[in-house]
């Protein structure tokens, strides 16, 4: 079930030679759940290989190296992150010398030093956006239009430019890159991604809020095509993750597209596992809170519903891997409110997986759902786990699909589940298995492949 939760980003240290500062190359942080370790070296030096800070439980951080001096990603003594700078000097010495440049606040994703300033992707109210810190410590927001989107760095390999270079997207907007100048507040747009017969103008994009059933506000991006009557007669996809701290971002898909041309409301409820609202977003949604995830999702159905975008009886919920978890969850806690649920290569036999240590996987994910060895612990999975709660009861129509080579999630899981559904559900609804006998968790390769799969779901 994990897909890479909390590792952090390879560092790119990017200093030139001919300003005198470390011009160093970085390794792939040694990385767990819950720590990271970088090393660095001074380039032509590998075996002068130096960590920037030995490995501490519950601490996780990127640095990377610009004009003199190092900023470091770090949550230690923090939730959100902060940023800590220490000159070149200072490297492989002792962390307790650094400095600290931005006060705990917004979720920091991302990072990238320039010379002259720093750009930041951050996360504040449910979006992924930009800011730069000057050396100065002047704050500046990268400019965005749009209610629900995402902003990411990207491919900044020169720290001596003003221009930021960073792609933009929304359910609306195919991804653009573009830069950003830091001197001057100007932008250019680079790329955008092509999309035949597309235009954006017949399509909107909302960011709705949901209050869960314990106070939580809880943020949902949503699309349609214009000329949408919120009278509660639209059909709704929903979807989700929320899990390991993995945010889902709204970002464009030709084949959402595909659904508003015939009418569709999509939605992504960014419920509590991700971390879109911070890091205790994910801590409100994992261990003994996972039962808010499942809450989260379920009351942003009924909220979306309520409030006209969809008509009850023609929701369909769809989640993959973690999230397909999530879908078992629904499927046993609110069955009546979905039509459909699609769940895609699911986690739904936790507690036998989670039992078995000899699996690769199962010891380094006692951090996202507990060890059931411990009797708490077991009786929070044997709450929600979707196998052991199958219910003598009706079930939406489920199409559920697996690759026979998945290693990290065995096809025997959504099998068994299959299984128990067909022999304790009541309803006649279609409940469909597809194992793809050639695939892993990712599903086929190959770009069309990918295309025909998605076109089946």
């Amino acid at each position: 079930p994990s897909v890479g939760a909390t590792t952090a980003p390879v560092a790119m240290a990017t200093a030139a030679a001919t300003t005198g500062t470390i011009a160093a190359v970085a390794t792939m942080p040694a990385s767990a759940t819950t720590m990271t370790e970088q090393r660095c070296a001074p380039f032509g030096r590998p075996e002068a290989m130096t960590v920037i800070a030995a490995r501490t439980k519950d601490v996780l951080y990127n640095a990377d190296n610009a004009a003199g001096r190092w900023i470091v990603r770090t949550n230690a003594g923090v939730k959100n992150y902060r940023l800590m700078s220490f000159p070149d000097a200072a490297f492989g010495k002792p962390s307790s010398g650094w400095t600290q440049l931005s006060k705990p606040g917004d979720f920091i994703d991302d990072i990238a030093p320039f010379d002259n300033f720093t750009a930041i992707a951050e996360r504040h109210d449910g979006n992924k956006r930009l800011r730069l810190l000057s050396r100065t410590g002047k704050s500046t927001l990268v400019d965005a239009s749009e209610p629900a989107y995402q902003m990411s760095l990207s491919g900044n390999h020169e720290a001596s430019t003003p221009w930021v270079r960073y792609t933009y997207d929304s359910l609306v907007t195919p991804t653009t890159t573009l830069e950003w100048n830091a001197a001057t507040g100007k932008s250019r747009t680079l790329k955008v991604q092509p999309v035949p017969g597309y235009d954006a103008k017949n399509y909107a994009t909302e960011r709705v809020w949901t209050t869960a059933r314990d106070g939580a506000r809880i943020p949902v991006s949503l699309v349609y095509r214009k000329g949408l009557k919120r009278d509660g007669t639209a059909p709704l996809f929903q979807y989700a993750y929320g899990s390991y701290g993995i945010s889902t971002d709204p970002d464009y898909s030709i084949v959402t597209t595909s659904l508003l041309d015939r009418g569709v409301v999509y939605a992504i409820a960014h419920i509590r596992g991700g971390q879109e609202m911070g890091r205790d977003w994910f801590d409100q949604g994992h261990l003994a809170r996972k039962q808010n995830s499942f809450n989260d999702f379920v009351d942003v159905t009924r909220d979306l519903v309520a409030k006209g975008y969809a008509a009850n009886g023609r929701v369909a919920a769809r989640g993959g891997s973690a999230g397909g978890l999530l879908m078992g969850g629904i499927a046993n806690q609110a069955p009546s409110d979905y039509a459909v649920i699609v769940a895609q290569v699911p986690f739904v036999d936790v507690l036998t997986t989670m039992l078995d240590s000899s699996i690769p996987l199962t010891t380094n994910e006692y951090d996202q759902w507990g060890n059931p060895a411990n009797e708490a612990d077991y009786k929070v999975m044997a709450a929600y786990s979707p196998y052991d709660n199958v219910a003598r009861q009706a079930y939406p129509a489920m199409f559920v699909s697996t690759g026979l080579w998945d290693s990290q999630v065995q096809y025997y899981e959504p099998a068994k589940w299959v299984a128990r559904l067909r022999a304790q559900k009541t309803d006649r609804n279609p409940l469909l298995f597809r194992v793809n006998m050639e695939a892993g968790h990712g599903g086929k390769s190959g770009r069309f492949r990918s295309y025909r799969d998605q076109a089946e779901m």
